[in-house]
């Protein structure tokens, strides 16, 4: 071989083994991002890759869609603003999940393998089977806290802290604590739970018995018995159990449902015509959109709806930005908001603030260290703090009640102390 086909050929062996490494410190099937001294995954000189993972279908017709919308609008706001120390959020936007786990999984793997991307914020789902598979590969992931997954991964951060905690772990108190204010306290209070038969329904069951008998309610009925992939053509096995699940056979104070909709409006609707009296509450029925039907609104219609953020309704300056920034990324409409635009917006908002804190060399290794030690105060969802909300929630939250096709607020905004999940 001749001493100009040896140097190529050496030179094209050392290409290859420079474009191998490169490639492995980008953390595709390899595992995790590299640290100083190697290209971290998704990150540039000018930018940092996001992606998102979102219910945005759904055999109900439940749909988070709009959770994109909400983080899209607070990284428009930061790159307008120059980025995160210098760098630009390139989001790409979410991927459907469609509450499939399978799906779930295959979404965080395209993500990481093939976009490359640095974080997943939003992660908005019912279910989380990715969970494990961004951990490892050390890909931060900020979403709605209301999985177990959400509670103890090193990578893995809810943008209100831990909603569904392992034993050792606290509670959010703000749906006992406010239905009491509302009653006009807890004792001698009767409450009836209910959630689908799914992992999600029983350990919601677990936690809020321990959270309203804490709260000095009254158990009259807590179960995880509706079919969570098929809606209810006839409500009435339940409805029946319940407005005799009181004391003495008579209905409870307060019928909770730790469902969504279109659950709800089935569920409820039914216990109105049934003849039931009580307070009506659920954790997902904030949305104007849903008052569009006359059927959907009556049967929301009085109903307390459980926040984890400000209300809307309030006039603060972290609202007015936050519904400034989504008409902006809107398009300059004015669009109905959504809670699903806020669990969009503020895991975004949570992501962007420890990657600043993280400073310009900006890894995963950095960004755990920011992690660790980050807190801040007055935001939308109250005071923040980690590693804390990878254990507990941050204890903030508010109840809104519908009103002759108005949201109005029922209990203000507050933070309440938690108390030990067991």
């Amino acid at each position: 071989m001749s001493r100009t086909l040896r140097t190529l050929a050496a030179a094209a062996a050392a290409l290859f083994l420079a474009t191998a490494c490169n490639s492995a410190s980008t953390g595709g099937a390899s595992g995790p991002p590299g640290g100083a001294g190697g290209t971290v995954r998704g990150v540039t000189a000018d930018t940092i890759k996001v992606g998102g993972i979102v219910s945005m279908t759904s055999a109900s017709g439940y749909s988070k869609k709009d959770t994109d919308l909400g983080a899209r609008a607070r990284y428009d706001r930061a790159n307008a603003e120059g980025g995160v120390n210098g760098r630009r959020i390139d989001y790409l936007g979410a991927e459907d999940d469609g509450q499939d786990p399978a799906r779930n999984l295959a979404a965080a793997r395209e993500l990481v393998q093939q976009d490359k991307v640095f974080a997943v914020a939003p992660m908005s789902s019912v279910t989380f089977a990715g969970a494990d598979f961004l951990d490892s590969r050390a890909v931060p992931t900020v979403g709605w806290g209301t999985l177990p997954s959400f509670c103890g991964p090193k990578h893995i951060y809810g943008f209100n802290g831990c909603l569904v905690p392992t034993p050792g772990g606290t509670l959010n108190q703000t749906w006992p604590e406010g239905l009491a204010q509302v009653l006009g306290g807890a004792k001698g209070r009767s409450v009836a739970l209910i959630a689908g038969d799914n992992d999600a329904g029983k350990f919601g069951i677990r936690t809020f018995t321990q959270g309203f008998r804490a709260a000095g309610f009254d158990l009259a009925y807590a179960k995880a018995a509706v079919p969570a992939g098929s809606l209810p053509s006839d409500w009435s096995a339940y409805t029946k159990e319940i407005l005799r699940s009181g004391p003495g056979g008579k209905q409870p104070d307060a019928v909770v449902s730790v469902m969504q909709t279109p659950y709800n409006i089935g569920l409820f609707t039914a216990l109105k015509r049934a003849g039931y009296r009580g307070l009506l509450s659920d954790p997902t029925d904030y949305d104007p959109g849903l008052l569009a039907k006359d059927a959907t609104r009556q049967a929301l219609d009085g109903v307390l709806v459980l926040l984890q953020f400000q209300p809307f309704e309030a006039d603060s300056p972290a609202m007015r930005q936050f519904k400034a920034d989504v008409k902006k990324a809107a398009g300059g409409r004015d669009v109905p908001l959504n809670m699903h635009m806020m669990t969009g917006y503020m895991s975004a908002d949570l992501f962007l603030a420890v990657a600043a804190r993280a400073g310009k060399d900006l890894t995963v290794e950095s960004f755990q260290r920011a992690a660790n030690g980050f807190s801040d105060t007055g935001t939308l969802v109250g005071d923040r703090s980690e590693p804390k909300g990878q254990n507990e929630s941050f204890g903030c939250g508010a109840l809104v009640r519908l009103t002759g096709g108005r949201y109005e607020v029922a209990v203000p905004f507050r933070c309440y102390p938690p108390i030990p999940f067991r």
